[in-house]
């Protein structure tokens, strides 16, 4: 009896469940490449429409705060840390590849709530990023460099003019990114060397900013912080977790 009713048990909780339980039922056994594959491909178009219009809404109000500062521009000072990286133009394909980067996050999301975690803390994020550029504009100093020499940065320096600088958004969004991608692969029991080429890549993008002349220290350390407050403010699931666990 206990057998029969155990079974029956089990039938019916396999019937009770929702689409994402069966999906992640059914693929507990199968390999971290199944669930990528899953991942990527639930809720595809959505993600993809919550990315671009995050990004294209981000710069619209990016370049419009760089030209609507509240008090006079700042320039950040130089430290010794910025002394000890050279100036390398070949790390500009490396600081591009940030909006790739940020792309990863939304697209390994499991379920609607991941993504509206993430989207949530994003846009917490940038406000408080722009937010600190309206009231507190700053700039890097000049680096004295023939910008002309380099086609590339040249055109990111017009475009920039190296304002809005402390915190480093860059900076923050390839931290936060990182501990979203650690997290997503973690939960896919991905191998460790995608974690490792996750971190790798966040350290690369954090350096570039600083190796193309787009940001100083300081700027870096402020952007640490920010995407760790958003790292602590992330917290996806959990309310969902704590009902089924009850």
């Amino acid at each position: 009896m206990d057998l029969n009713g155990r079974h029956r048990h089990a039938g019916i909780g396999w019937l009770t469940q929702g689409p994402e339980d069966k999906a992640t039922t059914a693929l507990g056994p199968k390999t971290w490449k199944d669930e990528l594959k899953r991942r990527t491909g639930h809720l595809w178009v959505l993600k993809m429409l919550v990315t671009m219009g995050g990004i294209a809404g981000f710069f619209y109000a990016y370049f419009w705060v760089m030209r609507h500062p509240l008090s006079a521009v700042t320039v950040m000072p130089v430290t010794w840390i910025d002394q000890l990286i050279s100036f390398s133009p070949q790390a500009f394909s490396v600081y591009v590849s940030l909006w790739v980067y940020v792309s990863l996050g939304p697209a390994l999301a499991r379920d609607i709530r991941e993504l509206a975690a993430w989207a949530g803390v994003s846009l917490a994020m940038a406000v408080a990023g722009l937010g600190t550029f309206m009231v507190l504009p700053t700039k890097i100093p000049n680096p004295a460099i023939d910008w002309s020499r380099y086609p590339s940065l040249e055109f990111l320096r017009t475009v920039d003019v190296s304002g809005n600088a402390c915190p480093s958004l860059h900076v923050a969004f390839a931290a936060f990114t990182a501990v979203v991608l650690h997290r997503h692969l973690t939960a896919m029991r991905a191998p460790r060397a995608l974690l490792s080429c996750n971190g790798l890549w966040c350290l690369g993008i954090v350096y570039s900013t600083m190796a193309t002349r787009q940001h100083v220290a300081l700027d870096v350390v402020a952007g640490l912080l920010l995407a760790g407050a958003a790292a602590i403010a992330y917290r996806p699931g959990r309310s969902g977790e704590g009902a089924r666990s009850k």
